[in-house]
């Protein structure tokens, strides 16, 4: 691996990070497995911690599987105790940004190793673009560090990818290690992390077996060796924390959205929508340079297959979510590679050389322009974390705060990980300063649907609202936050170009034909003579 390649795997990690430390925040999708995280590494794990974890509160619709929080809680202990050693990590917030950062850089990790098997079978300058296609898509590496269920399973889907296109340019098929091992990874990711991962996996399997790749005796052996244990690991491990035996979480999500048809309370779509809106999406310029790329070579059409029948038999479903099909980008961006080393070669006409050769700079600059206008956006998208960490700033050192959050800061970002005046509290031996288990008299209120009457018979003692009115005169704003509302055209700057008056317009204006349009969200109260 030359230093080139180090330099380019490096970009992959750091695309990760970027987007972790500009939006650190979270929103209410995350929450079960940031919470639960959250609870492993502040109480532990014994039997008698369990009863103060936050799903026996707010267990949610369905059960989600604790084996990836619990697993991304060990192997984030040990940075925790490195950054506190250095003074990186001060408080629970803190903590929260490490595993972040710990899920990006194993997400990271397995897109590196997909690179490298990029780089095997279909050549170095592939392995370049498909890193610089990632890098510059935003969905990807801005989800990559975020505790969605489906970030815990991409990772072992990435391997399986590696597993299976580790080989030469010209090798027809993977060893048989290789494949069984990916089969493993992918039936493991179906049954405890998501179960739609299953429909990958089964037209996968079965263009193995077409191809001869394997044996149907093997996939059967393979199939239930597989299932069982990653069926034994969940089960035991689900059953502990739910204190309910038998907890097969994936399995009950299945009947409950699939058979019960649950899922359809969250919205349906078009049949047409993964191909249509949420692909493109995610894609970016990515969708167009890989059906090049999968016209220009065969080995790419083989890899597409099980993919493609993937996206279509999810399309079956009414309830729809870009995150559902996140496993397939990694596929597609190896394709858009493909199709860009192409229009980037040197084996054509002068002229057509150099325009395809723009014409390929072109859509990966306007990847970036689209990204870096929805990092800027999702900057400003979390006012619940913003609220919560102005908050716990300004009423630092007072002692006996009971606050009320509203359902939209929690939503957006205000997570356990800023409770940092109530227990636990965050220890650690190098730790200097912070607050003590002294400090944390605060109480953090996230009760719903409380009406003004309610409130104003509560002992709450602060408010973090959707609204500044809230009683009649009994509390007062101290603060506004503002959130992310829309884009807009500056109308002035247009005006001037269309006038014909392009001198009059400065580069910095240029910059500003699109304005990010921001509006107050959420209010920080406290009552009156407090």
């Amino acid at each position: 691996m030359g230093t080139s390649g180090l330099v380019v795997d490096f970009l992959l990690l750091a695309a990760s990070w970027t987007h972790v430390l500009l939006a650190p925040y979270s929103k209410v999708e995350e929450s079960f497995n940031l919470h639960a995280t959250h609870d492993a590494l502040m109480y532990g794990t014994g039997p008698g911690n369990l009863h103060n974890f936050d799903h026996n509160v707010f267990p949610g619709a369905v059960p989600r599987t604790f084996t990836g929080s619990i697993m991304l809680a060990w192997i984030t202990e040990p940075f925790v105790y490195l950054g506190t050693h250095l003074g990186l990590i001060t408080s629970k917030f803190d903590l929260q940004i490490a595993l972040r950062l710990s899920l990006a850089t194993l997400n990271a990790i397995a897109l590196i190793l997909v690179r490298r098997a990029v780089s095997k079978r279909f050549g170095r300058r592939t392995s370049w673009l498909f890193a610089l296609l990632t890098c510059s898509q935003f969905h990807l590496p801005f989800w990559m560090g975020r505790t969605l269920p489906n970030m815990f399973a991409l990772i072992p889907v990435n391997i399986a990818y590696y597993a299976l296109y580790n080989r030469a340019p010209k090798s027809l098929q993977a060893s048989k290690k290789s494949i069984n091992t990916a089969l493993t990874l992918l039936t493991f990711t179906s049954v405890v992390f998501r179960s739609e991962v299953t429909l990958l996996l089964a037209p996968l399997a079965l263009q193995l077996l077409v191809q001869g790749h394997i044996t149907f005796l093997n996939l059967i052996k393979v199939g239930l060796l597989a299932g069982l244990t990653s069926i034994a690991i969940t089960v035991a491990v689900d059953s502990y924390f739910w204190a309910q035996w038998p907890s097969w979480p994936e399995l009950y999500g299945v009947y409950f959205n699939v058979y019960l048809g649950k899922s359809a309370d969250w919205g349906v779509s078009p049949v047409h929508t993964y191909f249509t809106a949420y692909l493109p999406k995610l894609l970016l310029s990515s969708s167009l340079l890989s059906v090049l790329g999968a016209t220009l070579d065969h080995r790419i059409r083989s890899m597409l297959c099980a993919p493609v029948m993937f996206v279509l038999m999810l399309s079956a479903l009414g309830h729809k979510e870009w995150r559902f099909v996140i496993y397939v980008v990694p596929l597609f961006n190896i394709a858009a590679a493909r199709g860009t080393l192409w229009m980037t070669s040197r084996k054509k006409g002068f002229l057509f050389k150099h325009l395809s050769f723009l014409c390929a700079l072109s859509l990966i600059a306007l990847n970036f322009i689209v990204t870096l206008t929805s990092t800027r956006a999702s900057m400003a998208n979390y006012p619940g974390g913003v609220a919560l960490a102005a908050f716990n700033e300004r009423y630092a050192g007072q002692k006996n705060i009971h606050l009320h959050i509203s359902n939209l800061a929690a939503q957006t970002g205000a997570s356990l990980f800023l409770h940092e005046h109530a227990p636990p509290t965050f220890t650690s031996p190098f730790l200097v300063s912070g607050p003590s288990a002294m400090d944390a008299s605060w109480t953090y209120n996230k009760t719903e649907s409380l009406t003004p009457s309610m409130i104003a018979s509560s002992s709450f003692t602060h408010l973090i609202a959707e609204s500044p009115e809230v009683g009649d005169g009994e509390w007062k704003v101290v603060q506004s936050i503002q959130g992310f509302k829309r884009w807009k055209l500056n109308m002035d700057v247009l005006n001037k170009l269309k006038t014909g008056k392009v001198w009059e317009v400065s580069f910095g204006e240029c910059a500003r034909v699109l304005e990010m349009e921001v509006t107050e969200q959420l209010w920080i109260l406290e009552r009156s003579g407090e």
